[in-house]
């Protein structure tokens, strides 16, 4: 037999175990016509010839996996947590504007009956006694309440 058909068929089958190799596929082997075996990621196109189905090698390992799939894991968590942490305080934020809201609102119906005439306001003594709050008791009271409004509701 000539040489440069021994290389060439040489050379086919490197060919055929270096692409079938990494592929990680089947991998077909089966003696051709002159005797030589043939190893492929592709069966032999002649039905008469018998292949042999190879298992394939498998993957190389990641020495580094378990360490990647941690720190996947605690990245996971950490991102759960912070989503956690900020929706709670996202509610703590929009409670506390609700609560802010309902004590301005009664900081300016308080400011009106103060301002108004027609209302007669009472206010508990030291002894828990009613008794009626004077104009400047009042004026007093209003110009706190107004300053707080302005401080907290502005």
């Amino acid at each position: 037999m000539p040489v440069l058909p021994r290389i060439a068929a040489a050379a086919l089958a490197a060919c055929a175990v270096a692409a079938a190799v990494p592929a990680a596929a089947a991998l077909y082997k089966w003696t051709d016509a002159n005797g030589r075996v043939v190893y492929s990621d592709q069966p032999p196109s002649a039905a008469s010839v018998k292949a042999e189905t190879l298992a394939a090698p498998a993957p190389a390992a990641n020495p580094n996996a378990a360490k990647e799939l941690a720190q996947k894991d605690a990245d996971l968590r950490k991102r759960a947590t912070e989503r956690t942490e900020a929706a709670a305080k996202a509610e703590k934020d929009r409670t506390a504007k609700e609560q802010r809201a309902e004590e301005c609102t009664r900081m300016a119906n308080t400011i009106k009956q103060l301002s108004s005439t027609q209302f007669t306001i009472y206010r508990a003594n030291d002894k828990g006694e009613q008794q009626e709050m004077d104009a400047a008791a009042k004026q007093r009271e209003r110009a706190r309440l107004e300053g707080l409004q302005k401080e907290h509701c502005a």
